[in-house]
């Protein structure tokens, strides 16, 4: 079965449109195109939350869906432009299924965009893939600190 959206034509920019669309109706209040060789290649949004504002990255990778996309045959060769239309109409349908989600209140938008938070110029999946998914060490805590308390559950 061929990746999602390999016939659209619906240019890149209208999709990313439609995301800030869905981004700014749920609270994003700042939202920037990160563009990589004059294409975009990523949403950067601010969210505010109880916490603080948190940013998120949403990146397109345009390299992985040219590289399906021809391994499916989809074409033999697939341009850019098309990898960067199918790329950003796939994260447009996700993020509108993300915004379902949310909307029925079973998660908030910092659950659903948590991968995507951006700490020291990195997300955080970047982060986590580095310690291969265990959170890094902080500092330990002495057991006297907990010595008498009761769990509470």
């Amino acid at each position: 079965m061929p990746i999602l959206n390999y016939t659209t034509e619906i240019r890149a920019e209208k999709s990313i449109g439609e995301i800030q669309k869905m981004l700014t109706a749920h609270g994003a209040d700042t939202i920037v195109i990160q563009y990589a060789d004059g294409s975009p290649g990523a949403l950067f949004f601010v969210v505010p939350t109880p916490y603080g504002k948190i940013p998120f990255r949403l990146p397109a990778n345009i390299e992985a869906v040219k590289r399906v996309m021809e391994r499916q045959r989809v074409r033999k060769k697939v341009p850019s432009d098309m990898a960067s239309r199918v790329a950003w109409r796939i994260l447009k349908d996700w993020v509108k299924a993300q915004m379902a989600i949310l909307e029925t209140e079973m998660v908030d938008l910092q659950e659903i965009f948590l991968p995507y938070m951006v700490s020291q110029n990195r997300t955080l999946y970047e982060t986590m893939k580095d310690y291969q998914f265990q959170l890094p060490q902080g500092e330990e805590r002495g057991t006297a600190e907990y010595a008498g308390k009761e769990e509470k559950c």
